[in-house]
């Protein structure tokens, strides 16, 4: 990502001159407050938004380039943890997880069975024939961490993916996006949570009004910054 920009319509200035490298198989946080920029620098990773100016590599591939037209391809080989779920709302859990395997060339017999083994690490294996709209909002959030991760894509790009999460719960998932991880596995995680970065160590990127101040590891006094900014 080199020198990009994100203004909307309105005027109002999301990001404002973002360069940095994330390289294959790092656990990055992208920690800043409520509007400081994390969920549209996810979102354009994720080809769901366009920047105003600038240029965007993702996987080796320039997504910023005018003729680049094959963003499902580059989906299928991403995971993607939205705060708002996306999830089917006429289908049940399992459904739900195994969609993205569907979607990929799976069998549905097959894609069943993957959705279940994921279910039965993120916790919810006698959730897995309820409907979506059965379950709490904690539950619904664990379900689109779920979907995400069952296709072990190579990426992962996921928004306050533990926001209406517990203590325990939290830590689960984070385990889960930790043994991904060490599998090989590149994780943008967005975040708010300054307790979570200074519990797993990973690189971070602190973010505020549109700008960032890259690192290679978790800096305290970052961290701070990022806290007083709440």
């Amino acid at each position: 990502m080199v020198h990009v920009f994100k203004t909307y319509p309105s005027q109002i200035s999301a990001l404002s001159d973002i360069t940095l490298e994330i390289s294959s198989g790092e656990f990055t946080f992208v920690a800043g407050p409520s509007g400081s920029g994390k969920s549209t620098l996810l979102r354009i990773l994720s080809c769901a938004e366009k920047p105003t100016r600038g240029e965007v590599v993702v996987d080796g591939v320039q997504i910023t380039h005018p003729d680049f037209t094959k963003i499902h391809q580059l989906r299928r080989r991403m995971g993607i943890v939205s705060q708002d779920f996306k999830l089917l709302r006429d289908r049940t859990v399992n459904e739900n997880v195994a969609f993205a395997l569907e979607v990929t060339g799976h069998t549905r017999r097959e894609a069943k069975g993957k959705a279940s083994d994921m279910l039965r690490r993120i916790g919810l294996k006698e959730r897995e024939d309820a409907p979506i709209l059965a379950l709490s909002a904690g539950e619904q959030q664990r379900v689109a961490i779920a979907r995400a991760m069952v296709n072990s894509p190579s990426l992962i790009l996921a928004d306050e993916p533990t926001g209406n999460l517990d203590a325990k719960t939290t830590l689960d998932v984070m385990g889960i996006f930790s043994d991904l991880n060490h599998q090989g596995t590149t994780i943008v995680f967005a975040t708010q949570f300054t307790g979570l970065i200074k519990r797993f160590p990973y690189r971070l990127i602190p973010i505020l009004n549109g700008q960032v101040s890259d690192g290679k590891k978790v800096d305290t006094d970052e961290v701070r910054e990022v806290k007083a900014g709440e």
